[in-house]
């Protein structure tokens, strides 16, 4: 296997398991690396501070090390995925947005009437409950998850699911009253008050949105400048 080949195959299987990776490619000699978060052996000073940076940050960039080392830093990311609970109208007008919007959209909604394929033409749906098909699907750092059934017994799962994976954005449909009684469930539930402070609730940016379409516009923008905003950890310890 050639070397060019090899690097291919590495971003491939990275891309495969849903994992973030970096590209180094030094300008003067062409030398190429691959790298992952937190094995830096090939790479050290300012050059592995700088790594680190873009790989939290998932910025690609043309670099100069205190050396004179000019590097170009090639930042793979897994596709963002958009994983809504709820076949309802709203879900109906998100998910061919999110999908525009370069997401992947998984639709999952246990009640059959909703979940329908001519409802959802084109979409990944899963007429299960959340339990059972959410743990197959996986969930990741690359994921956001909302919850629009206004069901505590379709959400609730969803969400405690999503939180305690870091999926990167959490967002759940009610009132602020409703989130209120959410919040208590979920904290007797046995999550941290930190844990819940992760969920975006009522969901969606303040807009003033009043349609299902509207709402939708609301929550995609809220998970794009969740996904494109500063990174922090978002998970949940057991």
């Amino acid at each position: 296997m050639s070397l060019a080949t090899d690097l291919v195959s590495q971003i491939n299987e990275a891309r495969k398991a849903r994992q973030i990776v970096a590209m180094i490619t030094f300008i003067k000699t062409g030398e190429k690396l691959i790298l992952h978060p937190g094995k830096f052996a090939n790479v050290d000073g300012d050059l592995l501070v700088e790594c680190e940076a873009r790989l939290q940050s998932g910025k690609s960039g043309l670099v100069t090390t205190e050396d004179g080392t000019v590097v170009f830093i090639n930042i793979y990311e897994p596709r963002p995925r958009l994983i809504i609970v709820g076949a309802v109208h709203i879900s109906q007008a998100l998910a061919p947005m999110a999908h525009t919007a370069n997401f992947d959209v998984i639709v999952i909604d246990p009640r059959s009437s909703f979940a329908t394929p001519d409802r959802f033409v084109g979409v990944c749906l899963k007429a299960h409950w959340p339990d059972d098909v959410v743990p197959e699907i996986g969930l990741d750092a690359y994921t956001a998850l909302a919850a629009v059934t206004h069901d505590p017994k379709i959400d609730d799962s969803s969400i405690i699911m999503a939180l305690k994976a870091g999926c990167f954005y959490v967002g759940a449909l009610g009132s602020r009253n409703t989130h209120r009684q959410r919040f208590g469930r979920l904290r007797d539930a046995g999550l941290s008050e930190e844990c819940l402070s992760h969920i975006h609730a009522p969901i969606g940016l303040d807009i003033g949105a009043a349609s299902p379409e509207e709402i939708s516009v609301a929550i995609l923008a809220e998970v794009i400048l969740t996904l494109r905003g500063p990174r922090r950890s978002r998970s949940c310890p057991e």
